[in-house]
């Protein structure tokens, strides 16, 4: 198929045109193409393209759980600060979040994963889901799932609001509000947490999988009960709809921290980019001992939750477990439609591929991501 046929849109860098080749064919294979990929190379964007009908580069999508690379970010920068100790006990910050056993588990402990305070029983609602205030309060009351510091495993839902409860106690705003002051508006961004009403008209809704491989996918549901099934919210009646979640108003302009995200890649690269090499002439926006803190694993073994391997360095999922390519310093995290973002500090590139229906088996970033990122980075390394 030529670019034409399969609508790709944009453009790349000398050198990098392979990756729009790899754009292309990817989009060439998707019965439903709507994706959007970006990249950025020591700040400089070095890759924008976008295909599918009534998608363009400016749409902004639901990225769901790329939200929770903004909020570790806006964490990085406290304890930049020296407003949060990351070994302090995190009823230090939140005294309410001592009940049931949880008065010994730090800040570092919580952003790595280890609480055990993955939901809450009988589930949260679409409401609930939506305001981090309320599920602070709720979570502050529940018992961990597994005895805190045994073991890891995804906060899927709450990492958000646990981790946003205790920005708030520190700094008296909430962690959306710091974001869009702080990294957002400074640097330029078009990713948001809390969706403007005059932006709605960008919105792209979330499609669902296609039929035969949603019935595939419930077929493999985990049970309610089980450590995913709680942390994805199952145990809830009825258990979250992520489509319906996201194509929710009141969810897009509250913006939940964990699962309320919502951009498109520009802003997504962007953003890492920001981190790791800064942008628009502005410097990064960690120190090097910071960002060396928070690329650092802080988990081995495998996640309780997703049984993803060496899933978490601090906060940020561990990129190079998914791909090998990348050095073990790679920081990033992925969202539920098959997103998966990434900066790389040991080439200084940033990437972003963002989707606007569900990818079978993307949970993790969907599958052609590995395509994707190998010719981003091949592309780099010549340059």
């Amino acid at each position: 198929m030529t670019l034409r046929e399969v609508g790709v849109h944009g453009t790349v860098a000398a050198g990098y045109e392979h990756v729009r080749e790899e754009f292309a064919a990817v989009a060439a294979e998707d019965d439903d193409p709507g994706a959007q990929l970006a990249a950025y190379h020591d700040g400089r964007q070095v890759v924008d393209l976008w295909a599918g009908d009534g998608l363009t580069g400016d749409s902004l999508l639901a990225l769901y759980s790329s939200a929770k690379g903004a909020v570790y970010l806006v964490v990085a920068l406290l304890v930049q600060d020296g407003v949060i100790d990351l070994d302090r006990p995190v009823a230090t910050y939140w005294p309410e979040f001592a009940a049931e056993g949880k008065a010994d588990i730090t800040v570092r402990a919580l952003l790595s994963h280890q609480s055990g305070l993955i939901g809450v029983d009988g589930g949260f609602s679409t409401s609930e889901l939506a305001d981090d205030r309320i599920l602070a309060r709720r979570l502050a009351g529940q018992r961990p799932y597994w005895p805190p510091g045994t073991g890891y495993g995804y906060h899927a839902f709450v990492i958000g609001a646990l981790v946003g409860e205790v920005v708030r106690r520190v700094a008296a705003v909430s962690v959306q509000e710091l974001y869009e002051h702080r990294i957002r508006r400074p640097y330029g961004l078009d990713f948001y947490f809390g969706l403007p009403e005059r932006l709605e008209s960008r919105y792209v809704p979330v499609r669902p999988l296609p039929p035969a491989r949603l019935e595939a996918a419930a077929a493999n549901s985990p049970a309610p009960d089980s450590l995913t099934g709680i942390a994805f919210n199952l145990n809830a009646s009825p258990p979250t709809d992520l489509v319906e979640f996201a194509n929710t108003r009141s969810v897009r302009a509250l913006g939940p921290a964990s699962s309320g995200g919502f951009g498109n890649a520009r802003g997504l690269a962007g953003m890492y980019a920001a981190a790791i090499s800064g942008r628009h002439g502005r410097d990064p926006l960690l120190e090097p001992g910071i960002l060396a803190e928070f690329t650092t694993a802080h988990v081995s073994g495998l996640d309780l939750v997703t049984g993803e391997p060496d899933h978490f360095l601090l906060g940020f999922e561990a990129q190079c477990v998914r791909y090998p390519f990348l050095g073990p310093d790679a920081f990033g995290h992925s969202g539920a439609v098959g997103a998966q973002t990434f900066a790389d500090p040991r080439s200084r590139v940033t990437y972003s591929y963002t989707r606007r229906r569900f990818a079978f088996g993307g949970g993790g970033g969907a599958p052609e991501n590995h395509r994707l990122a190998t010719a981003v980075m091949n592309a780099a390394t010549r340059q």
